[in-house]
């Protein structure tokens, strides 16, 4: 036996061996070692008296799923080796073999609580620079490719999908499996060499070559772990990241869409506000729909026009969604069909759901609206097999399709012979019981069943004197009974067994011609199911935007944005719409980026946040939280929001800072939305000023991007003089007897400081360190006030020195009539233009070209010093001049 658990043990290196023992599944050596402190058992050995025994732990195969469940969710893999024979039957060594791989990826049982999320396994293709990239989701036969310029576009698709497990071949650089293992996803290798042909019809439709190649990697594999028909896989469909709203695995994490930051839950995310979904299909849709929003006009605008329709066809709505909840999960359970895992009662929900399609058909004929006539034309009640399960299914059968009494009576005519004797045996049984009590006088006599010994006739060892010695015959020994058998007991016992047999396996035949006629019936199944849950997203979006006032927001060509009362929607959930203030996002064609100032807590991070929801929600379909919208189409969103270092990769939060910032300015278009929170805080202090003005202008010279940056830097308020697309917006605050109160509205203009210590006094820090902190506050801001003075009385003392010898450089530039050439440069020359070592301009030279101090100036890489290296030029420029 050892050795048949070694070669398959060979076969499966990588994965815990579960090889079946009557009713245990065992472990052995290595596996049972580390099963058993995994799974709490206990561990025990074969050959306890050998010199080295070997290691061994079990579990019950009932419960089997409990522990498979424990194991794939750390990440590893389990190898079902099943009995290939009886037992009683076999000769020699039980046949067994690995009858199911069950890997991360290829899980298809799901618990009540993780119905509506998706299980996907993922497949990459390398060569050539490029990635192909294919997923499959085994339970519901979704099945989606595309091709990747970047590991970094891989990864940003394996966030998304959240998916366990990736294939990859073995062109696949090192680097990136590394990469990809750091995510915390299973690698799973799979050799080139092998063919399935049966499944080729899956990329039938494929034009691209590593497409074609990555769907048969994916699908070898699948064919290999779960060896069993996959009748339910769709043709892959071919998919372009640019034909959805961009959105990298950050700013997801950053704008909170599906899981809350704090808890990594859904409740206080997107999806958590927007699941009003009653199907557990639906509720994957709604996810689906949120991690790829649309880029296409009109298809938004068909989304809105079914959410318009059902928001004004309240009752029509209300039943609708009373008739969805009546739907079970038709993807899943058509799944189990192919699988062969369905039992009665997965056919009786699969027959109450399609029961309900009529009546949605009903409800959406009564509207009247062309908007759902797409979802209308698939809603197939697929009623030959709702019948069939109707005619042959009892309505409450059991788990089990083995043990009979699954399918109804009147369906099968020998079947009911079979049952009729069964019955007529248990009469027959009941009498005889009856019959020996009068006989031997034996009142608590009984006749009993049980697998191992059949019928018997049971009697306590009070009343043994009463039996007749010539017709009882004893079969087992209890401690306060004897069970005996008599020749006509045995007579009928075989009859009533044999008909209990052949009915058993009459069920069951009759069942698995039930469940092949379901089969073929599964892409019609698929498709009424893609109807059903696109109508429930919509019932959902119609059902949020009715209880938490959204409206239709206008979808405009012109590169406005204009959002009039904009609320956050997950936080006034929170809140209550009575405590939220609304505020409003305008920015005309020719308004680009707003600057943002006011002070920490005033709500800056959650306004940007909430026009990043507003737009999500637009290109998804549904309403926005707002009185009035108005918005272009994005075609990407990059945030900058929050501090967090990457620990996996070692990264500082400033780095990760930067890293994000540059994934916004190289690859932002015109048509993106960039959200910058603090860019340079984690730097020094001019360092970090520095970066975030020269950002902010990039953005605005050459990307032209709608760009909210919000900053404590309050010097950055003066680009708004010299960038024509930037506006200046503040989040409002007062001061009343000393205390902040934030007043969440955001105005026009710059704030007038940032309250940084009435923030921490808010944040309950002692009032020691405050009062030492406000004293340190006045004594930088007096010296720079002295500063600011000093600098004034040079200014005016060189001013008064210098007055003729400016006017003379007034006349002789006006002689010249060149006054166009003397500023050609930027702002800062113009100021530079005060020293006394100016010359006018001459000859078309400017100024610098004759004062080397100038000339270093102007020639200095601001961006490759620090604050301190600046300072020591400054100080040698100032001695310079303090000797001429």
């Amino acid at each position: 036996m050892m050795e048949q658990y070694q070669k398959v043990k060979d076969k499966y290196p990588d994965a815990f061996v579960f090889y079946r023992l009557g009713d245990f599944y065992e472990m052995f050596n290595d596996d049972a070692v580390k099963g058993a402190q995994i799974l709490e058992l206990t561990l025990t050995s074969r050959s306890k008296s050998a010199k080295n025994p070997i290691p061994m732990c079990g579990v019950p195969h009932k419960a089997v799923e409990t522990y498979i469940d424990t194991l794939i969710d750390k990440g590893y893999k389990v190898a079902i080796c099943e009995q290939m024979e009886d037992p009683k039957l076999a000769k020699g060594m039980v046949k067994r073999a690995v009858t199911q791989l069950i890997t991360p990826g290829t899980r298809t049982t799901m618990g009540a609580e993780n119905a509506k999320d998706n299980n996907y396994l993922t497949a990459i293709e390398y060569t050539q620079g490029k990635y192909g990239f294919a997923y499959a989701e085994l339970s519901t036969g979704e099945l989606k490719t595309t091709v990747l310029s970047s590991i970094d576009s891989v990864v940003n698709e394996l966030m998304m999908l959240q998916t366990k497990e990736v294939i990859v071949n073995d062109q696949i650089k090192d680097r990136d499996v590394k990469i990809i293992k750091k995510l915390g996803i299973l690698v799973s290798h799979q050799e080139d060499s092998k063919s399935v042909e049966s499944m080729e019809y899956l990329s039938a439709n494929l034009q691209s070559d590593i497409e074609k190649a990555v769907i048969h990697r994916l699908t070898t594999y699948i064919t290999d772990t779960q060896k069993r028909s996959l009748s339910h896989m769709k043709a892959a469909q071919p998919y372009q990241p640019a034909e959805f709203l961009k959105i990298d695995h950050n700013s997801q994490y950053n704008l909170e869409l599906t899981k809350n930051i704090r808890t990594n839950k859904k409740s206080g995310s997107l999806l958590w506000l927007l699941d009003e979904t009653k199907t557990a299909m639906g509720g994957r849709k709604l996810k689906e729909w949120i991690d790829h929003p649309l880029v296409n006009k009109n298809t938004i605008l068909s989304r809105q026009n079914s959410v318009d329709d059902l928001l004004n066809h309240y009752y029509e709505r209300s039943e609708i969604a009373d008739l969805l909840v009546k739907v079970y999960d038709l993807e899943r359970l058509a799944g189990k069909v192919s699988f062969g895992s369905v039992n009665g009662r997965d056919l009786v929900q699969l027959k109450t759901s399609l029961r309900q399609i009529p009546k949605i058909k009903y409800v959406l004929d009564e509207m009247g609206s062309d908007s759902f006539a797409d979802i209308d034309a698939d809603l197939d009640p697929v009623e030959d097999v709702a019948d069939l399960i109707e005619d042959a299914i009892i309505d409450e059968p059991p788990l089990s399709v083995t043990d009979g009494d699954i399918i109804k009576d009147g369906y099968n005519e020998v079947l009911d012979k079979y049952r009729d004797a069964m019955n007529n045996g248990k009469q027959w049984i009941a009498e005889l019981e009856d019959k020996e009590r009068k006989a031997t006088g034996i009142n608590n006599l009984k006749i009993g069943y049980n697998h191992v010994f059949g019928y018997y006739i049971e009697v306590s060892k009070a009343n043994l004197s009463k039996l007749p010695e010539d017709r009882y015959e004893r079969k087992q020994t209890l401690t306060n009974a004897e069970r005996f058998s008599t020749p006509e007991l045995k007579e009928k016992e075989k009859l009533i067994i044999e008909a209990q047999e052949k009915s058993k396996t009459l069920e069951y035949e009759i069942f698995s011609k039930i469940r092949e006629v379901v089969k073929k019936a599964i892409q019609r199944l698929q498709t009424v199911a893609s109807a059903v849950s696109s109508l429930d997203v919509l019932q959902s979006f119609a059902a949020v935007s009715d209880e938490y006032r959204l409206v239709k927001p206008k979808l405009n060509e012109n590169h406005e944005l204009e959002i009039v009362d904009g609320r956050h929607p997950v936080v006034e959930k929170v809140m209550g719409h009575q405590s939220y203030v609304p505020n409003d996002v305008k920015m005309d064609p020719k308004t680009n980026i707003l600057l943002i100032t006011g002070p920490n807590m005033s709500g800056k991070s959650t306004y940007m946040r909430q026009l990043a929801l507003s737009v999500i929600m637009t290109q998804i379909g549904c309403f926005v939280p707002a009185k009035s919208a108005n918005m272009p189409i994005f075609d990407q969103i990059f945030t900058r929001i929050g501090a967090a270092d990457d620990l996996i990769s070692g990264q500082s939060t400033f780095m990760v800072e930067m890293q994000e910032s540059n994934n916004a300015i190289q690859n932002a278009t015109e048509d993106s939305l960039i959200l910058f929170d603090e860019i340079g805080r984690g730097t020094a202090t001019y360092d970090g000023m520095a970066l975030a003005q020269s950002i902010i202008e990039y953005v605005h010279n050459h990307i032209h991007a709608k760009t909210l940056f919000s900053t404590h830097y309050h010097e950055l308020t003066e680009l708004s003089k010299s960038l024509p697309e930037l506006k200046n917006v503040h989040v409002g605050a007062v001061e009343k007897n000393g205390e902040l109160v934030f007043l969440h509205k955001v105005k026009s203009g710059a704030a007038d400081k940032s309250y940084g210590i009435h923030v921490a006094k808010l944040a309950g820090l002692p009032d020691s360190l405050l009062n030492r902190a406000d004293n340190i506050l006045n004594d930088l801001e007096n010296a720079d006030k002295s500063k600011n003075i000093s600098n004034d009385k040079v200014k005016d003392d060189y001013d008064t020195e210098n007055t003729t010898a400016e006017e003379n450089k007034t006349v002789e530039l006006t002689n010249n009539a060149e006054p166009a050439e003397l500023y050609t440069d930027d702002n800062q020359e113009q100021q530079l233009s005060l020293f006394k070592d100016e010359e006018p301009v001459k000859n078309n030279k400017k100024p610098h070209d004759n004062n080397p101090i100038l000339k270093e100036i102007k020639e200095l890489d601001l961006m490759s010093k620090t604050p301190m290296e600046i300072m020591n030029e400054v100080y040698k420029w100032k001695r310079e001049m303090d000797n001429k």
